[in-house]
């Protein structure tokens, strides 16, 4: 009896699947894979931030592919804000490690085409940040008090300037969410208040004023106390309320029914 041919069951599984439903398998562009092979390369650790990739030509013996295909790799890259490129003799390819600030921008566009209020942006907010402050009253270590009054100090620093506290404020959320130790939800809030934050440059000088900064300090002064004290119920409320009235606060000067626009 002959031998059959040699498949794996996925393999063999998969091709029936395709050709029971009719799908077409679409073969990946060359230029493709490379860009997979240097961004895998980038999100593993093995290239760092602001570290140059190699010269055109040795990555192009590397890959074996011609100028125009590295150089199509290389936009893919750029549009994922993976890589900057610049020309010249002194140019090249640059690494940037993915940040909060780039997947903002596609989930906000993504946001932008569903009509997505900027009240429906705050209210995903005040239902994620919350049960955080739950958490390290919970846990209730000196570490997690300590890097918080430690920001809080270096906001007192700035209460005058609205634009370098509203950068502080927004890191003390995230940090609130980093040190309850979930590294998804972190993600989900600080991609929240980037989008926030770009509607909120118009209203900024008007909302940020001294009192409001200093009530802002307060507010989270309390949050930290309340986590010394091992007081869970207490640490959420008050998050709750803050982050919502926070929020409504914004909400009032930049336009409830706002629609999520990164264009303006």
């Amino acid at each position: 009896m002959a031998k059959r041919t040699t498949h794996s069951k996925t393999e063999e599984s998969g091709q029936q699947n395709a050709q029971r439903v009719g799908d077409k398998v679409r073969v990946p562009k060359v230029a493709e894979l490379v860009a997979d092979q240097i961004r895998r390369r980038i999100v593993r650790g093995h290239l760092e931030e602001g570290e140059a990739l190699l010269p055109e030509s040795e990555l192009m013996a590397e890959f074996g592919v011609s100028r125009p295909t590295l150089r199509e790799a290389f936009r893919i890259l750029e549009s994922e804000s993976l890589i900057t490129v610049t020309r010249g003799s002194r140019g090249g390819a640059r690494v940037h490690a993915p940040n909060t600030s780039s997947v903002a921008r596609y989930v906000g566009l993504y946001l932008q085409y569903r009509g997505t209020t900027l009240e429906d942006v705050q209210a995903a907010r005040a239902i994620v940040e919350p049960p955080a402050a739950r958490v390290l009253a919970r846990r209730n270590q000196a570490t997690d008090c300590g890097r918080l009054r430690s920001l809080i100090e270096e906001e007192r620093v700035v209460e005058d300037d609205p634009e370098r506290f509203a950068e502080l404020s927004t890191r003390f959320h995230e940090l609130v969410m980093e040190l309850a130790g979930n590294d998804t939800l972190s993600l989900v809030v600080g991609m929240l208040h980037d989008i926030i934050e770009r509607h909120a440059e118009a209203v900024l000088h008007e909302f940020l004023d001294p009192k409001n900064t200093r009530k802002a300090i307060r507010s989270q002064e309390k949050l930290v106390r309340l986590i010394e004290e091992g007081d869970e119920d207490g640490a959420e409320a008050h998050w709750s309320r803050h982050v919502t009235n926070a929020g409504q606060a914004m909400l009032r000067r930049a336009g409830r029914k706002a629609v999520v626009d990164l264009f303006d």
